[in-house]
């Protein structure tokens, strides 16, 4: 392999695992902070309890996030270090406040929470969790901020071979950014929530003497789970509206859109022939392309063919079509699982309100495996990002093959490569053995407060 794509791959491979930590870490905080505020609010121990059983998960989950995001600075300077010079006076502001001002206050108010058990009052603990809820989300509005820029690219000016920061309210205010944001939001809610409901619904089938903590935990991340896929369905509707306009060529590889089409076609099933450009098999429904793309049944499409060739004129020679396979079975993962989620999601808030839920023993040996079910969507979508901007580093400015680091070679690529799977593979490990280690103990009893455990709070370690 060539050291693009050897470049390309330990980019993905590292940008993927930091991503399995990423929407829990959004998603858990939100729910552990509405536990504890229920708690502040009616007295009940349970939902302490809660928050802390949870919390004790959400640490490790943001422990392992943390480790893993630092290698993704590194790799700007060392594997695209032509990226850098090129965007790094636009892509390095998001990413320096993200550092300074959302992981910090983050961080910073996470310790407080941990160390701030009985200590401070009940309200101000309590805040110092909204804190870390809201600083996770600032954190990832800033990473989308920086990543919008590479899908739709506004607010510069070419000076000197690089662009440079022309309007930053420009960069800020993309508008990718308001439709991504909210989609990586609400999945990242809809994480935390199946995290809950899976976990539960294990304990609903090995632990008895937990079952009401259980049954809350469950019923509240139900509730949020079903609210969050449905608005993870109706903002990712209006991505892909931005997406005909925006990157026509990555809507056409999703669908395996060879000719544009008016009204436009949506496929069902498709085998195609990128290397000729043609269908082996398609199933197609008429129309239903052009309706979702536009909200009325007709309205053009455009395909591969046609946009290459517009591509070609408008760039310069080259190839310009991204690898369809891929952008076309992600899609209809990330959607696929999507919609199977909703289906769940609604089911188990019905069944947990009519009080059935943990009688259905041939449901609940299923039930465990959901929690598994965002991360699928979640990395498909990415990769649908991604690779459907390929071959665009920066869209319509930069070129990922004119992006890599000039002094690289094959073998110190492939070399970083192998350690980072190995090193990653290690702490994938030690990450599910604590998750699943703590998941299965379940909660701790909730001791009455004493001097020992109000200076130390050691129950929260137990």
């Amino acid at each position: 392999m060539d050291i693009v794509s050897l470049s390309q791959w330990q980019f993905a491979i590292t940008t993927i695992y930091h991503f399995f930590f990423v929407p829990l870490t959004l998603g858990l905080s939100i729910l552990i902070a509405i536990m504890e505020t229920i708690y502040v609010r009616t007295g009940q121990t349970v939902y302490k309890r809660m928050t802390k059983f949870w919390g004790r998960l959400f640490l490790i989950n943001f422990a392992m996030g943390v480790v893993t995001g630092i290698v993704q600075e590194f790799q700007f300077g060392m594997n695209w270090a032509e990226y850098s010079r090129y965007v790094g006076d636009i892509f390095g502001a998001p990413l320096a406040i993200e550092a300074l001002l959302a992981f910090f206050l983050e961080s910073t108010f996470l310790g407080v929470w941990i160390f701030g058990w009985e200590r401070l009052s009940k309200q101000m603990h309590l805040a110092t969790m909204w804190l870390v809820a809201i600083g996770a989300s600032i954190s990832a509005l800033w990473i989308l901020i920086a990543n919008s820029f590479m899908q739709q690219p506004q607010g510069y000016i070419l000076e000197g071979g690089r662009a440079i920061m022309q309007d930053f309210g420009a960069v800020v205010f993309n508008p990718n950014v308001w439709l991504q944001f909210p989609h990586v939001i609400f999945s990242g809610f809809t994480t935390g929530a199946f995290f809950v409901m899976g976990i539960s619904a294990y304990h609903f089938l090995r632990n008895k003497t937990e079952e009401d903590f259980f049954k809350r935990s469950f019923l509240l991340a139900s509730i949020v789970g079903t609210i969050s896929i449905i608005l993870v369905v109706l903002v990712g509707h209006s991505q892909a509206q931005h997406m005909v306009q925006t990157q026509p060529m990555k809507m056409a590889a999703v669908e395996a859109l060879w000719n544009s089409e008016d009204p436009a076609s949506f496929s069902l099933f498709t085998i195609g022939d990128q290397a000729n450009q043609r269908d082996v098999f398609s199933i197609r429904i008429p129309a239903i392309l052009s309706l979702l793309s536009y909200n009325q049944l007709t309205g053009k499409v455009e395909g591969i063919i046609d946009l290459q060739t517009a591509y070609e004129k408008q760039y310069g020679p080259g190839n310009y079509i991204p690898p369809v396979i891929i952008n076309y079975w992600t899609f209809r993962l990330m959607v696929g699982v999507g919609f199977l989620m909703l289906a769940l999601a609604i089911y188990g808030l019905v069944q947990i309100l009519r009080g059935k839920l943990i009688n259905q023993s041939k449901v609940l040996i299923f039930l465990p495996y959901i929690l598994f079910l965002p991360y699928i969507s979640n990395t498909t979508g990415w990769i649908l990002t991604e690779v459907g901007r390929q071959p665009w580093v920066v869209f319509g400015l930069l070129k990922t093959k004119d992006a890599v680091s000039p002094i690289l070679t094959p073998g110190l690529v492939l070399a970083s490569l192998l350690g980072f799977l190995i090193l990653y593979g290690v702490l994938m490990g030690v990450d599910v053995y604590l998750l699943s280690k703590f998941a299965r103990r379940g909660p701790a009893a909730e001791a009455e407060p004493t001097a020992k455990n109000a200076i130390a709070d050691e129950a929260f370690w137990e």
